[in-house]
C-alpha cells in the first residue's frame, strides 16, 4: 500500500490537519473523506456537523449528500437548519470548516457563483448555500481543492465567500468573526496564510512534487515558507482505511 493516488493524498493530508480539533463543519465529497478518516485516526472526538442540521454525526458510510439517512443514526442531535446556522455556527461553536470552489484567490477568497461575466456566463455554479454565513462564523476554514490555474485565480469572477478580502485586516475592519482561511490542501501541495498579509503562502510540497509545477498551476507569484517542507505521506494503515472502510468502491480517493 506504499503508493497512494493524488486524491488519497490530498484527503489524508486534510485529515491530519484536524488534530486536536473537536468540532468540524462537513461538507460532500472530500472534506466527508477527510473528516471520516480523521475520526478513526488524529481526532477520535471528533464532532461531524452537517449544513442539514446533523451534529455529531457517525455515518456508518460516506453520506452521498447532506441529506443522506446515513446521517442520522448514532448522531448526538438532529435539528434544524435554522437552529444549526444559529445556535451553532453564528453562536461561534463550529472549530473548523471545510469550504471549496470553482475559483480561489490568493487571499482564500472563493467563487461558487458564475465563471465569466455576471450577466451572460459561461458557467453558472450552484451559489453560495451556506458557504458565505459559513465563511464568516467559523473559528478557521480549511479549504480543500485539486491544484488548477482555472481554480487558482488572480482574480475572482464573482465573490460569493469571503476569505482575508483584500488582505492585511479587512476581516477584522469589517468585525466578521471567525479568523477565515488557515489552510489550503491541494492534490500537489499544502498551502497556509500569511497572519499580517493575509496571503497564501506554500507550505509543504506533495512527495515527488516540484515548486515549478505549482506555480505553473497558480495564476499569480507564489509566496512561499522559508523552510518549505514535503508533506509526510499516507501510512499503510491511512491508505487502509480509506480503501477497504471508507471509500472502497473509489468514488472520492
Amino acid at each position: 500500500m506504499t503508493h497512494c493516488t493524488p486524491s488519497e493524498m490530498m484527503i489524508v493530508a486534510a485529515a491530519r490537519a484536524l488534530a486536536g480539533v473537536r468540532t468540524v463543519f462537513v461538507g460532500v465529497g472530500l472534506p466527508n473523506s477527510a473528516c471520516n478518516l480523521a475520526r478513526r485516526t488524529v481526532a477520535p472526538h471528533l464532532e461531524l456537523i452537517y449544513e442539514s442540521g446533523v451534529y455529531g454525526a457517525q455515518p456508518a458510510r460516506l453520506p452521498l449528500s447532506i441529506g443522506d439517512p446515513t446521517l442520522i443514526s448514532g448522531a448526538t442531535s438532529v435539528c434544524s437548519m435554522a437552529d444549526l446556522f444559529g445556535l451553532y455556527l453564528q453562536g461561534g461553536r463550529v472549530e473548523v470548516a471545510f469550504l471549496g470552489g470553482a475559483q480561489i484567490d490568493r487571499f482564500g477568497n472563493l467563487n461558487t457563483t458564475v465563471i465569466g461575466d455576471w450577466q451572460q456566463p459561461k458557467v453558472r455554479l450552484p451559489g453560495s448555500g451556506g458557504a458565505c454565513e459559513i465563511a464568516i462564523n467559523a473559528q478557521q476554514i480549511f479549504v480543500i481543492m485539486r491544484l488548477k490555474r482555472r481554480a487558482f485565480v488572480d482574480q475572482l469572477h464573482f465573490l460569493t465567500s469571503p476569505g482575508h478580502l483584500g488582505g492585511g485586516g479587512e476581516r477584522a475592519v469589517l468585525r466578521l468573526p471567525g479568523s477565515g482561511p488557515q489552510l489550503v490542501v491541494t492534490d500537489k501541495c499544502v498551502f497556509r496564510f500569511d497572519e499580517a498579509t493575509g496571503e497564501m503562502v506554500l507550505h509543504s510540497l506533495h512527495p515527488g512534487v516540484e515548486l515549478a509545477e505549482v506555480q505553473e498551476a497558480v495564476g499569480w507569484e507564489l509566496k512561499i515558507a522559508p523552510h518549505l517542507g514535503e508533506t509526510e505521506s499516507p501510512t499503510d494503515e491511512d491508505l487502509r482505511l480509506l480503501r477497504e472502510e471508507l471509500d472502497p468502491q473509489g468514488l472520492y480517493r
